[in-house]
C-alpha cells in the first residue's frame, strides 16, 4: 500500500468515526438531562466520576458505597437507592463521609 492511500484510508476512517460520534451526541446529552449524580452508590471500581483524592475519575472508586464517588442514575431515584456507607441509608445528591 502507499502513503497516498493509506492516508486517503486513514482520513476516510476520522471523518466516518467523526461522523458517528456527532450522530450520538445528541442521545448522550438527553440521557445525562434525565440522570442525577447520587454519591455512594457506586460499587468498586464502577463509578462515574469524583471518587475522592488520588483518584483521576470514572472507574477509580476505591470500596463499594464509597461516599465521595458518584454513579449517574435516572432522576428522582438517588434517594431511593439503597447504600450502606450513607447517614440514611440511601443514596445522597452530595458526597458524604462514610457512617462506619
Amino acid at each position: 500500500m502507499n502513503t497516498t492511500t493509506a492516508l486517503h484510508a486513514a482520513a476516510l476512517a476520522l471523518a466516518l468515526g467523526s461522523a458517528l460520534s456527532i450522530a450520538a451526541a445528541p442521545l448522550t446529552a438527553q440521557a445525562a438531562a434525565d440522570d442525577e449524580k447520587c454519591f455512594g452508590v457506586a460499587l468498586k471500581g464502577k463509578n462515574d466520576c469524583a471518587a475522592g483524592a488520588g483518584t483521576t475519575c470514572a472507574g477509580t472508586a476505591k470500596k463499594d458505597y464509597q461516599g465521595n464517588s458518584w454513579k449517574l442514575v435516572p432522576k428522582g431515584t438517588c434517594e431511593k437507592t439503597a447504600s450502606p456507607t450513607s447517614p440514611t441509608g440511601y443514596g445522597q445528591l452530595q458526597a458524604y463521609k462514610e457512617k462506619a
